[in-house]
């Protein structure tokens, strides 16, 4: 299965993991405030409303962060790029564990969410001008599949600190576990070396901008792959968010440990990455993206309609998982394969991120909508609706499995 793997240069295989334990650190960053909102609110007596605001502010500066960075990434180069923002999160997590207020609090993390966006954005552009094309899209729904990784060392990293610091104290502790990407940025000095450039460019002005990808050549390009992006992170958002308060209180089913819980999600979330990333190379982008949301479709509509056991409800929920999870893993290499080189850092940064703070608000929507109808028929309503959407954008975007990327034109083999 991963022979293809052994296959690759040594530099390439440096690249993948360089991507890969970016995106973990990554998730590990904005998981832990997850982790640290009981601990926060107790500290500074805020409300819930004031703790979603502070974690919401992070994902309204990942899109800025992802799209100028991306943009950034297309001029000064992308391991370069990648490096800083691996930096500037870092930085900013580490004054966020020093934060003495809620109002510093909203701005550390406003200013964190910057380097989130940009990392995935110049690593995207990195790893997709790395490697061969016939493994671009397993490889790069691996990294996805990284966030995994890094979701559950937070959830560890909870457990330890907050069984022997106390609350006001382990949330800081939290914070500065955080920083340890910054070490990470030596081995990306050293060992991860620059994509060549492509002699044959369409960016023929040689001028890079993060409005390129608005010109008349890109912004149909841009507006399916905005789209496309709210409907598979939206479909996710809404799903994941509100599923255990559905099974607790819809269903009156019994979650004995919610660490178990996340557990469940967690590997589902893994497996249904790494099972997209092998299905794209093999059945092509736009194959495999439209079967894994026709399966969305039909497990959330059974979920919330079928007269399920509530043990059958336990077991459905990891291909439950297993489905939208896998969806987004496909974003990186597609979307790197749609843009021309000069814009590949913007168009993907822009599209992914953009996409993520509109669906950010999807959770909150379902809510609302509750309160008028069962909270199962308004989670179907949601979702269906965002992998609805994601089916139009997924046929509107062309087959790119078999285009070679202007770095491999290049010489990169």
């Amino acid at each position: 299965m991963f022979d293809w793997f052994r296959n690759l240069s040594r530099t390439q295989k440096l690249t993948f993991w360089a991507c890969f334990g970016g995106w973990a650190l990554d998730a590990l960053d904005i998981q832990v405030y997850a982790q640290a909102i009981p601990a926060l609110m107790a500290t500074w007596d805020i409300s819930k409303a004031q703790a979603g605001f502070a974690g919401g502010i992070s994902l309204f500066s990942l899109a800025l962060g992802g799209w100028l960075a991306g943009a950034l990434a297309d001029k000064f180069g992308r391991v370069r790029i990648l490096q800083v923002t691996i930096l500037w999160f870092s930085i900013f997590t580490l004054f966020t564990a020093a934060a003495q207020s809620f109002e510093q609090l909203v701005v550390l993390k406003a200013l964190q969410g910057i380097g989130f966006g940009g990392e995935w954005a110049a690593g995207a552009a990195l790893l997709s001008e790395s490697l061969p094309t016939k493994v671009r899209g397993r490889a790069m729904g691996l990294v996805q599949s990284a966030w995994a990784v890094g979701w559950g060392a937070s959830v560890l990293i909870y457990a330890i600190v907050f069984s022997f610091v106390q609350p006001e104290i382990a949330w800081r502790i939290m914070f500065v576990v955080g920083t340890i990407p910054a070490i990470f940025v030596l081995f990306l000095r050293r060992h991860v070396p620059e994509p060549p450039r492509a002699m044959a460019t369409e960016n023929k002005s040689g001028r890079y901008s993060a409005f390129i990808i608005f010109s008349r050549e890109l912004i149909a390009l841009t507006l399916v792959g905005a789209l496309f992006s709210v409907g598979a992170r939206g479909g996710y958002y809404a799903l994941m968010t509100w599923l255990p308060s559905y099974l607790q209180t819809d269903r009156h089913l019994s979650v004995e440990s919610s660490s178990a819980y996340l557990a469940v999600i967690i590997v589902a979330f893994w497996c249904g990455c790494a099972a997209c990333a092998f299905l794209l190379d093999k059945f092509g982008r736009r194959r495999t993206v439209i079967g894994f949301s026709l399966c969305c479709l039909v497990s959330v509509y059974l979920y919330m309609y079928a007269p399920l056991s509530t043990s059958s409800m336990l077991v459905l929920g990891f291909p439950l998982g297993f489905f939208a999870a896998g969806v987004p893993a496909s974003m990186g290499a597609w979307f790197s394969e749609l843009y021309p080189q000069h814009a590949r850092g913007a168009g993907v940064g822009f599209c992914y991120c953009i996409g993520g703070v509109i669906a950010s608000w999807f959770p909150a929507l379902v809510g609302k909508i509750s309160e008028f109808m069962p909270l199962g028929t308004a989670i179907a309503i949601i979702t269906c609706s965002c992998y609805g959407l994601l089916l139009i954008s997924a046929s509107l975007l062309r087959e790119t499995s078999h285009e070679i990327l202007d770095a491999e034109a290049a010489g990169m083999s």
